[in-house]
């Protein structure tokens, strides 16, 4: 999520900024993948970016965050596109027709172009932009889940959720009658067992929902295979 809110920032400020930050990253993967550079120098490298990273603090330790799921820390290349924003092109998108109305509502669909390619959507109208994760999870639940829930029918999560994804399909089936199933966690890798939760998986099934990755272990969920498992009984699916 933080990268694809990182890329909508940037985009708004043109291809220089973000083709600066492309660029940078592009060098440094090529450069690991040449086997040159420690993944510890590749962090370094990347972390090098973010200024507020660039303190330290107690006593002159060197900060480390991880409070990421709550707030993210902003690359220079999104910093800058804020600023320019700010300083030239500071106006509400789609309601105005004066000169900076303009370049902010094309800069901003210019935004909503260059996110649809980076996750290869069919068209661009099928990226909507939102405050964050909560609001994009309810905003299904209370629109697709509201139409196509009913009665009966599965909606599928974990034991490992962040609240934000349990509350809003646990409020979706109370108002439905739908069922909620929770794969529970495996107890070697703090993430979902995923053969239980392929398990839970029937004909039922309207809706999967997981995480990409886990907010408190860092546990990576096999998207693949996860997603492949939904298809057979031609349920949707919310990463």
């Amino acid at each position: 999520m933080a990268m694809i809110l990182y890329l909508v920032v940037a985009a708004a400020r043109g291809p220089s900024v973000l083709g600066a930050g492309r660029r940078v990253g592009a060098r440094m993967a090529a450069t690991a993948a040449r086997g040159s550079v420690s993944t510890a120098h590749l962090g370094a490298a990347l972390r090098s970016q973010f200024p507020a990273l660039r303190q330290t603090v107690y006593d002159g330790k060197p900060l480390v965050y991880l409070d990421s799921a709550a707030t993210s820390q902003k690359p220079q290349v999104v910093i800058d596109a804020v600023t320019n924003y700010y300083e030239h092109d500071n106006a509400n998108v789609h309601r105005g027709a004066h000169a900076l109305s303009i370049r902010a509502t094309n800069a901003y669909e210019a935004a909503r172009d260059k996110v649809a390619a980076f996750v290869n959507a069919a068209s661009r109208r099928e990226i909507v932009f939102t405050r964050g994760a909560t609001e994009a999870i309810n905003l299904v639940a209370a629109t697709w889940g509201v139409q196509n829930v009913g009665a009966g029918d599965e909606i599928v999560i974990s034991e490992v959720e962040h609240h934000a994804n349990i509350v809003p399909w646990q409020l979706l089936a109370q108002r439905a009658g739908a069922v909620v199933r929770y794969a529970r966690v495996d107890g070697a890798t703090g993430g979902i067992d995923v053969a239980h939760f392929k398990s839970l998986i029937n004909p039922r099934t309207k809706m999967v929902a997981f995480p990409h990755v886990s907010n408190v272990l860092g546990w990576i969920a096999p998207v693949a295979e996860l997603v492949a498992a939904a298809r057979t009984v031609g349920a949707h699916v919310l990463i």
